[in-house]
């Protein structure tokens, strides 16, 4: 007996799930979310899918290595409400916030690649018999040094970027060796147009390290995210691109 080629497949929850070892509940998570187009019902109320629902679920789970929970979700409901272009726009964030991780990778390398010349230069100094480099300093020289107001310094302070400690006889701040690299780290990282709370993390790397050097290690992990980040999005666009080349045609818009 020939087979209906208008059959439609039907799929159970069950069936969705066990390939990407998913909770039938998630799947039905997903369809309320609207991650997943909406399923038909059975006579006696059970959900019914389809490959295409079985397809935009690969889409969606290929997207969030790359974009994120939020954002692949963000993306799916977008194609199901017929708004693809709002789909394309959130990669397009996703892309450009990739980018500037990329540049922010970048300045964090060359300042700390600065603060390392100028570490070496004071070594030398010291070695050639030049006046003496105090590994203690207030607020007022290492606010000329820097190029900057006291006030900024202070700020940076009350942000948690810089911890001068407090001389107990007069209470003035007291910038050792390691208050004064942040300083210069946070002063490198600003020129650069980095906004203070995009810099506290890495400062508080640079203080779990226990200095620059232990950092190297870091930054190189740090690469490697970003690589796997560009990566897992050039596999979600694939993934993505495959479910809406099966897509029916959507209606122009009104």
């Amino acid at each position: 007996m020939a087979t209906n080629p208008q059959r439609t497949v039907r799929l159970r929850p069950v069936d969705l799930a066990r390939e990407h070892g998913l909770s039938t509940q998630a799947v039905r998570n997903y369809e309320d979310a609207g991650i997943l187009p909406a399923a038909v019902r059975t006579p006696s109320g059970y959900r019914a899918y389809t490959p295409r629902h079985a397809r935009a679920l690969r889409a969606f789970l290929a997207l969030v290595p790359g974009h994120g929970h939020r954002t692949a979700a963000a993306i799916m409901r977008a194609v199901h409400d017929g708004a693809v272009g709002e789909a394309f726009r959130l990669i397009d964030e996703s892309h450009a916030q990739l980018l500037e991780d990329r540049r922010m990778l970048r300045a964090v390398e060359d300042a700390l690649r600065d603060l390392d010349s100028a570490k070496t230069n004071a070594h030398a100094d010291r070695g050639h018999g030049a006046a003496a480099v105090t590994t203690n300093t207030f607020i007022g020289p290492l606010a000329a040094a820097l190029r900057i107001r006291p006030a900024t310094l202070r700020t940076w302070e009350r942000a948690g970027l810089v911890r001068p400690r407090r001389d107990p006889q007069t209470g003035y701040r007291v910038y050792d060796e390691a208050a004064q690299r942040d300083a210069r780290l946070t002063h490198q990282l600003r020129r650069g147009g980095y906004l203070l709370e995009q810099i506290a993390p890495l400062i508080g790397q640079v203080r779990t390290a226990g200095g620059l050097e232990p950092l190297e290690a870091t930054l190189h992990e740090w690469h490697g995210r970003l690589t796997d980040r560009g990566r897992a999005m050039l596999a979600g666009a694939a993934a993505l691109d495959a479910y809406l080349s099966e897509q029916p045609a959507a209606a122009p818009p009104a």
